[in-house]
């Protein structure tokens, strides 16, 4: 993951990321990315859980 922190506190999945970084131009050259879990991630403490998430703005 980049940038994508993820914590479980009983049943509340907190999930950080910082809005400061930039990871480059995506790969259609259209934007910017500032966080990926690149790709479906299993949720910390569950096996039946996933998450995938992308954050970006234009380029």
């Amino acid at each position: 993951m980049k940038n994508v922190e993820m914590k479980v506190d009983g049943s509340i999945l907190t999930i950080t990321v910082d809005l400061s970084k930039e990871f480059g131009v995506s790969s259609s050259g259209k934007s910017i990315i500032i966080a990926s879990s690149e790709g479906n991630q299993a949720v910390p403490g569950s096996e039946e859980l996933k998450l995938g998430l992308n954050v970006y703005k234009k380029k």
